[in-house]
């Protein structure tokens, strides 16, 4: 027998998913930009 769906409680659960992975894609973002902040800037040679 099929169990009876809930479709709240699975909305929620896809939501919280969801904002868990944005937050985690927003943190990476954040520390990338930390990273390349905290790196001297690469400026190009001139061929004189």
């Amino acid at each position: 027998m099929a169990r009876k769906p809930n479709f709240d409680f699975e909305r929620q659960e896809r939501d919280k998913a969801k904002a868990a992975k944005k937050a985690a894609k927003a943190e990476a973002k954040a520390a990338a930009k930390e990273q390349a902040a905290a790196a001297p800037a690469k400026t190009p040679e001139s061929r004189d």
